[in-house]
């Protein structure tokens, strides 16, 4: 299964749409000028609106418009996205990254909390039910896709890997030695680990697969057989205890088996390359004023 956070075209301004939002807010409802001080030097919010526009406000005014052009388009159509559509999606998600962990990790690398996927995902949702209706796609370009991605389809070798991560090896030796006696892993993880990432977590690392981890750690991490514990492994973050818990086979592709995955590969594919032709034709269609930029 290919790993995918499919993310809709002006996210990277989602912030700055929602500060200038912000702005506009502050000038309904304050009756002062003023949104910051610094001893008696003053910021207004029209010199924070000026900086916010400056650094990429017509870029954010885009994806607001968008946005609003496919709430209408859905709302004409009379098109619904469901709480457990959107539930289902962010599932399949979690399902593709290896689970919830790993999954929740990397929304987090890009700045999105549960909201804002929520968000993300229900406007994706929408973009699909309004393309996927002139979309085709044929058996012929289903089968083409498989021969030429095979190798990629099919699951790679991986583990499912824990582990404690120290500042010296005295440290590791010591830890190693309470885990050989009897002691609880996740417990010292919790106690000692510097990885603030998986500490909580019982040093949890989820699946992975070659390619993602520092050299060092991956090659031990592949070398131990299942409920193992490693020697000391340096790296480059310090001395780290690895438990593999469970390994993983590569497994070969079968059409029959990924064959719904690859139509929605292609789906998807093709919804952002005609997203754009759809937006141009939209924009013409309804009466757009934009007092940011038509100056």
């Amino acid at each position: 299964m290919i790993k995918k956070l499919i993310k809709r075209n002006g996210d990277k301004y989602a912030l700055l749409a929602a500060l200038l939002v912000l702005v506009i807010g502050i000038t309904g409802c304050q009756n002062s000028d003023i949104v910051a001080k610094i001893d008696n030097e003053t910021i207004t919010k029209d010199e924070l609106y000026d900086v916010l526009v400056e650094q990429g406000g017509e870029k954010a005014l885009g994806a607001l418009i968008s946005e609003k052009i496919v709430d209408l388009e859905v709302k004409k159509q009379k098109i619904k996205v469901t709480d457990e559509e959107v539930e289902k999606e962010i599932e399949k998600m979690k399902e593709n990254y290896g689970g919830e962990e790993a999954f929740n990790m990397t929304i987090m690398q890009y700045g999105l909390d549960e909201e804002s996927l929520k968000e993300n995902v229900t406007m994706n949702l929408k973009i699909k039910k309004l393309l996927e209706p002139e979309i085709s796609i044929s058996d012929e370009e289903i089968s083409d896709y498989f021969k030429e991605n095979k190798d990629m389809l099919g699951e790679p070798e991986q583990v499912d890997a824990r582990h404690i991560l120290v500042e010296t090896e005295e440290q590791a030796k010591d830890i190693r030695e309470k885990l050989e006696a009897g002691e609880d892993f996740e417990k010292l993880a919790k106690e000692h680990s510097m990885d603030q990432g998986s500490k909580e977590a019982g040093g949890e690392l989820g699946v992975f697969g070659k390619g993602e981890m520092v050299k060092e750690f991956e090659e031990a991490a592949f070398t131990l057989k299942p409920h193992e514990i490693s020697e000391p492994i340096k790296t480059e973050h310090g001395y780290h205890i690895i438990e593999v818990l469970e390994k993983k086979e590569t497994k070969e592709a079968k059409f029959e088996d990924v064959k719904d995955d690859i139509k929605e590969i292609l789906l998807q594919q093709k919804i952002s390359t005609e997203y754009g032709n759809w937006y141009q034709k939209k924009l013409e269609e309804y009466k757009v004023e934009d007092y940011l930029t038509d100056k």
